[in-house]
């Protein structure tokens, strides 16, 4: 016959807690055997030969019962069975339809509709589910809805949604936006359109006969003289700034590269930061039409693109002009080792190659030949060409130039030489650049491929990335991409790079 004494717990509904179930045989019992069974399966068996009380610690999922078989005195044997121990650590599913959920601000909306939850244990527990939601959700804006619930044993279940509402108008608000930035962009085009012709109009004003009458100043001279007092302004405002003149110093080398009017490289932060302003009133406006508050991130990352942004074209004009130069400083050498065959001297070959030569490195040796004029040393004029270039070829040139100048020697070998080396150099980058082009465009393409990712999820699905801005994990991951994806640019890049 069973019975169900000596256990300390006899039965026991569903928890998530550890059970430690003590059985304890009278003074009668010389030996016992337990065998411990979950879900209706032999779990453990042992056999006891002494009267000692047993521990069973249960920590894992399922429904147990022990058995036990005893043995008295008189070698009578008895059996006993306790109750049920069911533990539950199994957390129930949630299942929503989906993610992200867009809604016109008006609209009807069921929270939990195509929302259902199920458990191991308990089956289908819906009827449980609790959200958040409430009627502030309605208006415009990201929401986040909470849904949670609990089964029997005290497992809770959470998942979120994000709603996404938008205004009636939202299509009429974003073509207006496109609009407009479209509107701003062509105008900085014809801005700088107009700079082009204005620089162009000094060089060649003095040539023609201009009218002495007077004249009103046109309407993009009236912009461009507004745009160069913001520039002075924020020049005044800044130049206290020890860190932003130390800063400054990394653009003095786009000074006189650029024909952009600028004196000094606090004039480029100046203007940095005047671009900067300019993006987040775009921003503020955009947000004004929406009814919407700016959020900390739609501030910064305006401030960090305008402010960076002027950089692209900087870098891009400035590797121009290097790659001008190193282009044709090959023909100024051999311009003036013929000039030096045919007799001339080296003042004669610089003036020859400012005649010959235009571009950059023509504007070079109308320099060098302004200062020879001026009562400048050869040795000179060369060193300080040399701080103005910084090539390695111009340095290895200044030096030849000055040994000659000091121990004598054939500057016609000298030169041959030179022309030789820098020739057999540019002859190896092209094929560098040969073998390498592939492998460049493959680095283009997988650095652009992110960044086109991202733009066509958001035209199909426009609050596909809403929860990385509607809570601080999903900012901090959105930080996390940003900085492995920048860490991934600067690895390829110095892989990629080759030095010569």
């Amino acid at each position: 016959m069973e019975e169900q004494t000596g256990f300390n717990i006899r039965n026991h509904n569903w928890t998530n807690e550890d059970l430690e179930v003590v059985y304890t045989p009278d003074s009668s019992i010389v030996q016992y055997e337990y065998e411990i069974l979950k879900d209706g399966e032999s779990f453990n068996k042992e056999l006891i030969e002494n009267n000692e009380p047993t521990s069973f610690l249960l920590t894992e999922t399922g429904v147990y019962q022990i058995r036990i078989i005893t043995t008295d005195t008189t070698n009578h044997q008895r059996s006993a069975v306790s109750g049920l121990y069911k533990i539950d650590k199994e957390v129930p599913v949630i299942h929503v339809k989906s993610r992200h959920e867009t809604l016109k601000e008006g609209a009807s909306y069921s929270p939990m509709t195509g929302v259902t939850a199920t458990d191991k244990q308990d089956g289908n527990i819906t009827n449980k589910i609790t959200n958040n939601y409430n009627e502030s959700y309605q208006k415009a804006g990201v929401h986040t809805i909470t849904y949670k619930v609990t089964d029997q044993a005290g497992n809770e279940a959470k998942t979120t949604v994000t709603l996404q509402v938008v205004a009636p108008k939202t299509n009429e608000l974003l073509f207006f936006q496109t609009g407009l930035l479209i509107t701003v962009l062509i105008g900085i085009l014809i801005l700088l359109r107009h700079l082009k012709t204005v620089r162009l109009e000094k060089r060649i004003g003095k040539y023609g006969i201009s009218y002495q009458g007077e004249q009103s100043p046109s309407l993009m001279d009236e912009i461009y003289g507004i745009y160069k007092k913001c520039i002075q302004t924020i020049k005044k405002m800044i130049k206290k700034s020890v860190f932003l003149s130390n800063y400054s110093k990394k653009y003095d080398k786009y000074i006189g590269v650029l024909e952009d009017g600028f004196q000094t490289g606090m004039d480029i932060v100046s203007m940095k930061f005047f671009f900067s302003i300019l993006v987040l009133l775009l921003a503020i406006v955009s947000k004004t039409i929406q009814s919407q508050v700016l959020q900390v991130y739609e501030i910064v990352i305006p401030i960090l693109v305008g402010f960076y942004l002027p950089d692209m074209f900087y870098q891009y004009s400035y590797r121009k002009y290097r790659s001008s130069l190193e282009n044709d400083l090959l023909q100024g050498i051999i311009i003036m080792n013929n000039a030096f065959k045919s007799g001339r001297s080296i003042v004669q070959a610089i003036d020859l190659v400012a005649k010959e030569l235009k571009g950059p490195i023509g504007k070079e040796f109308q320099k060098m030949s302004m200062e020879l004029s001026f009562g400048l040393s050869i040795e000179e004029v060369f060193k300080r060409f040399n701080e103005r270039i910084k090539l390695e070829e111009v340095a290895y040139l200044t030096a030849s130039l000055s040994i000659l100048n000091k121990t004598g020697g054939n500057i016609i070998n000298v030169f041959s030489s030179i022309e030789t080396s820098l020739f057999s150099k540019k002859k190896l980058k092209f094929e560098l650049e040969s073998l390498t082009g592939s492998s460049k465009i493959l680095m283009y393409v997988l650095f652009c491929v992110p960044i086109l990712f991202i733009l066509l999820i958001s035209l199909l699905n426009p609050t596909y990335f809403a929860p990385f801005f509607a809570s601080p994990l999903g900012l901090l991951i959105a930080f996390i991409i940003l900085i492995m994806y920048i860490i991934y640019i600067i690895i390829v890049r110095k892989i990629m790079k080759v030095r010569m």
